[in-house]
């Protein structure tokens, strides 16, 4: 399994949450580049696409986000 995660950071939360920054456009454009990385590198097999969420230093580690 290949593991893509975007991490999005931000000193807090005063302009809403890390995670709400990967919305439909941004998830296009990773699965675009997924396949492209993956063809450059002649894989093959499960993906799986993750967010962390990182506000000051609390972490949140979104699994199979989208």
């Amino acid at each position: 399994m290949v593991v893509f995660c975007e991490i999005k950071t931000r000193a807090s939360d005063r302009y809403g949450a890390p995670a709400t920054a990967v919305g439909p456009a941004k998830q296009r454009r990773l699965r675009r580049l997924a396949v492209e990385w993956l063809a450059a590198h002649e894989l093959h097999g499960t993906i799986r696409f993750d967010v962390a969420a990182i506000t000051g230093v609390h972490i949140v580690v979104f699994e199979s986000a989208f």
